[in-house]
């Protein structure tokens, strides 16, 4: 299997990347003028660190929170480290409620999530959904890695748009990247990384349904796998919740 995270451009892709990477450092200039107090919600998956990089050097008013789901890999509690380390700064971390997690626990087991998209979906809600509400309380606008050819749930996915469940704006300023933009960007730049991504993990989340995929597989295969694909979100970007939408 080729490595992801080695990406080869040529002299026109990278012009390319480069007109991108100035589109997006302006668009959080943006946000970061006119949508004040903003916040990225970060997974610590390539796309954020991408982001991360760009609001470090270019819109430091920013803020930078993880929603710390209390079940994540080891890794990514060593990368939220680094990158504290590496710019200087401190990240917020946001975990559920006890009482959220343990009423979980107790009606559909440790592991439930593996049962039912119901279960799934309701671990989701006390682990990152209710967080996130906490998170964005204050916030006029939040930002996400989000792109669209991640998955199908993503395909039409705008730079732009009103999130009307939390009363703000969401921003996605990587929508149009590929994953070779931000392998090239992430590479280019000198950007701390997951290191997962290198054991074919192209997205990660909590540890027990995150694996890695094989050659050919979607992107997003990797996340609860056992489901449908169309069903393949946390509940945090749920297009239902979604409205106004403008490119």
């Amino acid at each position: 299997m080729s490595d992801p995270t080695h990406p080869r451009l040529d002299a026109a892709e990278l012009a390319a990347l480069d007109k991108k990477t100035e589109a997006a450092v302006a668009l959080l200039e943006r946000i970061a003028r006119e949508h004040a107090p903003a916040a990225l919600a970060s997974s610590l998956g390539a796309e954020d660190m991408v982001l991360t990089d760009l609001i470090a050097r270019h819109a430091p008013s920013i803020d930078l929170f993880v929603l710390d789901t209390g079940r994540l890999h080891e890794e990514t509690y060593a990368l939220i480290a680094r990158v504290e380390a590496h710019y200087g700064l401190r990240l917020r971390l946001f975990a559920p409620q006890a009482e959220d997690v343990e009423a979980f626990v107790a009606r559909h087991g440790i592991n439930g999530f593996y049962d039912s998209l119901e279960a799934r979906l309701a671990c989701c809600d006390a682990r990152k959904v209710r967080p996130l509400a906490r998170a964005l309380t204050g916030k006029r606008a939040w930002i996400t890695g989000m792109r669209r050819e991640q998955s199908p749930t993503r395909s039409d996915l705008p730079q732009q748009q009103w999130d009307e469940a939390h009363g703000l704006a969401k921003f996605n300023p990587l929508a149009d990247w590929s994953a070779n933009d931000v392998w090239a960007y992430l590479r280019h730049h000198g950007v701390p990384f997951h290191p997962l991504h290198e054991r074919f993990y192209p997205s990660i989340g909590c540890a027990p349904c995150t694996r890695a995929v094989a050659a050919g597989e979607d992107p997003r295969a990797g996340r609860w796998w056992w489901e449908q694909p169309e069903h393949k979100e946390c509940g945090l970007h749920r297009r239902p919740a979604l409205s106004g939408e403008t490119r």
